[in-house]
């Protein structure tokens, strides 16, 4: 039986990044610009009947396990539990279930848990290792050999990146509709 360790702050800011990393993958891979909303794998898979489900199951099961090993309570637990069972449950109905499994998201419940649970034992209240944990954890590296990657305006813009791709993408968006409506009202 695997053993439940108690972590130091390092190491419960390193399992919240590979939870973040992991729920990243599974339920907000592409995201929806200035949102917190996404598909990922998790969505992906589930388009594959009954298979699809079962494996979105199983991983996000690997997410509830590494939070109890972690030694998040199973009570705390539970309603990740719940959703994960919701997923793969829904998941079955066709065409209905590929849609929920945008909105039912078990790993990042779990990461959510996770935490809660590690703010209240070593005190974490910044998240930005679990809103980003790939730029995260590269700016860590950086700011081990530079003193430039230190300077807080640095690290946010560092950190926003996704965001501003988001804007781009969204003015681009919105030119290029300008454009083709200017174009289809020319035709008329």
């Amino acid at each position: 039986m695997m053993q439940r360790q108690p972590l130091t702050k390092q190491q419960a800011i390193e399992l919240e990044r590979q939870l973040a990393s992991y729920a990243n993958i599974l339920d907000s891979l592409v995201r929806i610009p200035f949102t917190r909303q996404g598909i990922g794998a998790d969505a992906a898979l589930g388009t594959i009947p009954v298979v699809g489900d079962l494996a979105g199951l199983g991983l996000a099961s690997f997410a509830i396990f590494k939070a109890w090993q972690a030694g998040v309570p199973i009570h705390k637990l539970m309603p990740a539990v719940r959703l994960a069972l919701l997923d793969v449950t829904v998941g079955f109905v066709p065409v209905v279930g590929d849609v929920m499994d945008v909105f039912i998201r078990p790993s990042r419940k779990a990461l959510g848990i996770v935490h809660t649970h590690l703010r209240e034992v070593h005190g974490l209240h910044n998240d930005d290792h679990m809103v980003h944990p790939f730029l995260h954890r590269k700016l860590e590296q950086r700011q081990q050999s530079s003193t430039l990657w230190r300077n807080p305006v640095i690290s946010w813009l560092w950190l926003h990146i996704p965001d501003f791709l988001g804007i781009v993408i969204l003015v681009w968006f919105g030119f290029t509709l300008y454009v083709l409506l200017r174009w289809l009202g020319g035709l008329f």
